[in-house]
């Protein structure tokens, strides 16, 4: 049946060997990337999240969890990423495996990660400009353009017309990528290591400031005002951290996409994408620790609010309001590499459903001196900017969330299928404990879809219905395997 049609793997290894894209990442490189892509809004925004609605100090043990799904997730993407080196990481491992629709399914999916993810981030990208500029003593830019049009400001009632700083991010973030993956990865290690140097320092000087009644209990009681329902206190609070912390985990799997440019991608995927996925958690856990040490939990829920680990170092930690300034100036890098990967990620996936024939062969297009997909990051730009720029970020949501969750519990069951369909193929790394892993990756992951809001929910479902709508117009009659 056309709809359950698989690429072969033999198919994929020859392209490999026929690709235009330039192979330049080594494992170092992919690290990079991942920790880049890992470590931005997650970290300083949904950590005082999750612990105030949630998890209270508990939420270094919803990090735990969130940690564990995306362990087992991780280990089934090193397998194929080192197995299959192309462009399009959970597209491309779906399409082998489960055939056609499913593979359209998932790459529509993550849409929904990486472009309505970068759109997100360079809003919020903007916002933390303005704070920037106002902790230094300059004048915000105009509420009208740094805003949405549905925005209204509810001092002075002007509405927005154009968020400009979230354009011109993503603008010059697109130029850096046709420029050359290359280039990108160096640019991405110095946003890294700056991100990386605030983060150790907030560690370093936060732990002297952490003040033991803080963690506890170490888990909210039932007791507590406005926290009866059961994802809101003790270990169902754990579990509904985990939902919201999420987010700071995704990005390790847009690792697998550069695989088609990885100068040695058997040995160095599995090395990018758990040691990026290694390093974070540990950070995670030792910063979560570190900022509900340092203020109480309940606080971030009414003075700190978003800026809430610039509010824990201004109050709990005397003498190092300069530090506050540089956790902004980190919360600006990091939104800027996480965004400079999804975008890069997405260009790929594109590139690789349109070798395929799944969208048009302008999304495929090599620049001849750069040798990146350009016409696919011009038009992704466009695309994504016009989401940062007209749409506030409350529409997007937990969309991101749901497409990424969604990727891994099909990888997962890939990978299952895969040992079945192709026992001797080839397995440079290979995932521990088949089927044990791969049914936990799914138990987890699949744990933390259903506790999402279902709205959250229902807008996902819609956006498959639009992206289902699409394959069987167009995607399906135009599909290589179909002409073949």
């Amino acid at each position: 049946m056309s709809l359950t049609r698989r690429k072969s793997l033999e198919s994929l290894f020859e392209r490999a060997k026929h690709s235009d894209l330039k192979r330049t990442l080594t494992a170092r490189s992919l690290v990079a990337l991942g920790i880049g892509a890992i470590i931005g809004a997650g970290l300083f925004v949904r950590t005082a999240d999750a612990a105030a609605q949630d998890a209270g100090s508990g939420v270094i043990l919803s990090f735990i969890f969130a940690a564990i799904g995306c362990t087992f997730a991780g280990l089934c993407y090193a397998e194929f990423a080192a197995m299959i080196p192309i462009a399009g990481s959970a597209y491309t491992y779906a399409y082998t495996t489960m055939g056609e629709l499913v593979a359209w399914i998932i790459g529509w999916a993550l849409v929904l990660e990486y472009a309505l993810g970068a759109a997100t981030l360079s809003i919020s990208w903007s916002e933390y400009l303005n704070k920037l500029l106002t902790q230094n003593g300059y004048s915000a830019v105009p509420f009208e353009w740094c805003h949405s049009p549905m925005q209204t400001d509810a001092l002075t009632h002007v509405s927005g017309i154009m968020n400009i700083p979230a354009v011109v991010i993503l603008l010059l973030l697109s130029m850096v990528l046709i420029k050359g993956t290359q280039e990108s990865a160096t640019f991405n290690t110095i946003i890294v290591t700056v991100k990386l140097a605030i983060v150790v320092v907030f560690i370093a000087v936060g732990w002297h400031f952490i003040v033991p009644a803080n963690h506890t209990p170490l888990l909210i009681p039932a007791t507590e005002p406005g926290h009866g329902a059961f994802n809101h206190h003790g270990w169902g609070g754990v579990l509904g951290g985990a939902g919201i912390v999420f987010f700071a985990f995704i990005g390790f799997d847009a690792v697998s996409t550069a695989a088609q440019e990885t100068v040695n991608p058997g040995r160095d995927m599995p090395r990018g994408i758990l040691g990026s996925l290694a390093i974070c958690t540990v950070l995670y856990i030792v910063f979560g620790w570190v900022l509900t040490g340092v203020a109480n939990w309940r606080e971030f829920a009414t003075v700190g609010k978003e800026a809430s680990v610039a509010y824990a170092i201004e109050h709990g930690m005397p003498g190092f309001d300069w530090l506050a300034k540089g956790v902004t100036v980190a919360i600006l890098f990091g939104f800027s590499s996480v965004m400079l990967v999804m975008l890069l990620g997405q260009s790929r996936v594109f590139y690789t459903m349109s070798e395929d024939g799944l969208l048009p062969k302008l999304f495929s297009d090599v620049h001849p001196k750069f040798r990146t997909p350009y016409k696919s990051n011009i038009l992704l730009f466009f695309f994504v900017g016009a989401f940062g720029a007209f749409l506030p970020e409350s529409v997007a949501g937990d969309l991101t969330s749901i497409g990424t969750l969604f990727a891994f519990v099909l990888v997962c069951v890939g990978v299952i299928i895969m040992r079945k369909l192709q026992p001797n193929v080839t397995r440079p790394f290979r995932t521990p404990l088949v089927p044990l892993v791969p049914i936990l990756g799914v138990l987890v992951c699949g744990l933390m879809i259903g506790n999402l809001e279902p709205r959250t929910q229902l807008t996902a479902l819609g956006w498959m219905v639009l992206g289902l709508a699409i394959y069987f117009l167009y995607s399906r009659s135009h599909s290589k395997l179909n002409k073949a």
